[in-house]
């Protein structure tokens, strides 16, 4: 069997048995509809039910829909209109195609017909999806199920994300060279989507392209179209996708010449391998997480940033200020994946660690996890501010204040929990590749 067939099989089975534990008789999985903006006929982007592209290959098919039985084929109905405002979905074609009954309809309230089934049905969608005698109704119980699972990806899955991190790897290194030459924000962000081969609607996300004080700004959502006095700094956080998996990198280059800046660049890329290194098959996520305050503090320490010990540091939430967000997230289908807080497959939470509000992953990491690791470290003149407020005496005000203007600094690889050995880096993969 090739991976996908592999992919499909277990997909199957893993459904097959949420329908008999929950007591459903089929599961029916709707791909969504475009959305429109308020008094407009300007459709937003967009975003298919992550379900809908666990099982196909498929992120741009709205009104199209998945029909799961025990002992059957699954069905898909795929929705390709008569249209000659728009270009329509191309005719099916791909391994998937031969794997499943597929229907062909041309208005999307056809599909109403090849989703009447007898017994209890489990409808995954939007309400906005429903049609006559479908009614998205998401059960509790069996989402829990398939959320639990869906975070352990197979060998197919693997493959897609390998794939997306070979395609934003060059991308990365043809944005660092228009920063390097001097390129604004807007200049830079065009060149890595000519690299990537994307489009900004192919984008897993929408990539953070900040230069200089901009960089301290966690989600920074604008591209500045003027090319800046002096680039001193770039961060970019930006990923590519492939059959509906994404990739998720961030890098943090500078000119060079400034001593104090690229040595706490050096510092980070130093503690960013070191933490990638304990993802292990069975370790607590939260324990890297804590152990990233301590790479942190003695980061602070060393640089002579913050004059306090490591765990006075720790206890009086001194590296929060300088680090606010988690160190990562579950990555798949979805760039913050489904299921990090799950402490079990009835949906039981794992709690965060007290005082760090921001984690987005409380599991235990098991065998074909992928996590992101992505230490910060920042000036953000807001919580700054409150550190004033504290122990502001053990601070090197005048550093911290040079410091600022480079903004900060994140490294980010997508990394595999393996069942034995050490953990497969997907990102430095991809680099060396090139």
């Amino acid at each position: 069997m090739t991976t996908y067939a592999q992919h499909l099989s277990q997909l199957q089975a893993q459904a097959e048995s949420a329908l008999a534990r929950t007591g459903f008789d089929a599961l029916l999985i709707a791909s969504g509809i475009e959305k429109y903006a308020f008094l407009d006929d300007r459709p937003y982007l967009f975003q298919a039910n992550p379900h809908f592209k666990h099982w196909l290959p498929l992120s741009n098919h709205p009104n199209s829909w998945i029909v799961v039985r025990p002992g059957h084929k699954p069905r898909v109905v795929y929705y390709q209109p008569d249209d000659y405002w728009h270009v329509p979905p191309s005719s099916p074609t791909g391994e998937w195609v031969d794997a499943v009954e597929l229907i062909i309809i041309s208005r999307a309230e056809e599909a109403a017909a090849h989703l009447q089934l007898p017994g209890r049905l489990a409808i995954i969608g939007e309400a906005d999806a429903r049609l006559a005698g479908v009614e998205p109704n998401n059960p509790q119980d069996l989402l829990n199920l398939l959320h639990y699972q869906r975070a352990r990806k197979n060998g197919y899955e693997l493959d897609q994300m390998r794939a997306a991190s070979r395609r934003a790897a060059p991308a990365h290194l043809a944005a660092r060279d228009a920063f390097l030459a001097g390129a604004s924000e807007a200049e830079i962000h065009r060149a890595y989507l000519v690299a990537a081969g994307h489009t900004d609607r192919d984008l897993p996300y929408g990539n953070i392209v900040a230069l200089n004080e901009h960089c301290a700004v966690l989600h920074y959502q604008y591209q500045d179209v003027q090319r800046p006095a002096e680039s001193r700094s770039f961060l970019i956080d930006a990923g590519a996708q492939v059959n509906g998996y994404a990739s998720d990198i961030t890098r943090t280059w500078s000119q060079g010449g400034d001593a104090d800046f690229d040595a706490l660049l050096a510092a980070m890329e130093a503690a960013q391998l070191a933490l990638v290194d304990e993802v292990r098959d069975g370790v607590d996520y939260r324990d890297i997480h804590l152990s990233t305050h301590r790479h942190l503090a003695g980061i602070l320490q060393a640089q002579g940033i913050v004059k306090m010990s490591v765990e006075a540091m720790l206890e009086q939430g001194v590296t929060s200020i300088f680090m606010p967000h988690g160190i990562g997230h579950l990555l798949g289908l979805q760039v913050h994946d489904i299921g990090g807080f799950m402490a079990d497959e009835f949906g039981q939470l794992a709690p965060k660690p007290e005082g760090h509000p921001y984690l987005r992953l409380t599991r235990k990491l098991q065998a074909g996890m992928v996590v992101t690791i992505e230490p910060g470290l920042y000036f953000i003149p807001t919580l700054l501010r409150q550190l004033r407020a504290g122990p502001a005496a053990a601070v090197n005000w005048p550093l911290v204040e040079h410091l600022s203007r480079f903004g900060g600094i994140r490294i980010e690889d997508d990394v595999v929990c393996r069942a034995e050995g050490g953990p497969e880096n997907m990102t430095r993969e991809a680099f060396a590749a090139l």
